[in-house]
């Protein structure tokens, strides 16, 4: 028996790659941006706060100091 396949243009798989590599630096450029803005939150709130939620100021400094690159 004989496999029958069709023809497919190669172009067809690089514009698919691209829209994969695309939609993957959209999501990294969206979690970064989330982070950073989580930090800023994070920056504002008072001690009292930090504790209702079980942070320390030393916690929370640590994690607003850190580059939204890194989770």
């Amino acid at each position: 028996m004989t496999a029958i396949w069709p023809e497919v243009s190669p172009g067809l798989f690089r514009s698919a790659a691209r829209r994969s590599a695309g939609t993957g630096l959209y999501a990294t450029l969206g979690v970064w941006r989330q982070r950073a803005r989580e930090r800023a939150q994070l920056a504002r709130l008072s001690d009292r706060m930090l504790a209702d939620i079980g942070i320390s100021r030393a916690d929370a400094e640590f994690l607003i100091n850190k580059p939204f690159w890194r989770a």
